[in-house]
């Protein structure tokens, strides 16, 4: 897989996960930063920073991409989320618009 393939997350601890860019693409808030025109650094080097969002739930988040590119076709499968993550979860898949 060549670089210009993958995007890499960091979370607020600083912890980066590479995906694959179709996997990432499933977010309406990353796809935006990719391909906006201009020299953001997000465009230019296909990685997105997220303060706010913690390692937890960035993790379950790329497993959620990756799971929904799995699925899209219509399977109807669940995707578990525990309990304790579930509000800080729904947050940012708000604000992912995921």
């Amino acid at each position: 897989m060549k670089k210009e393939d993958t995007v890499k997350l960091i979370s607020a601890e600083g912890f980066e996960f590479i995906i694959d860019k179709k996997a990432a693409m499933v977010s309406q808030t990353i796809r935006n930063m990719l391909t906006s025109p201009g020299s953001f650094a997000e465009t230019e080097h296909g990685e997105v920073t997220f303060p706010e969002i913690s390692t937890t739930i960035l993790e379950k988040i790329c497993q959620y991409f990756y799971w929904s590119l799995q699925y899209a076709s219509g399977k109807e499968t669940e995707f578990h989320i525990e309990p304790e993550i579930t509000l800080e979860l729904m947050m940012a898949a708000n604000y992912l618009h995921t």
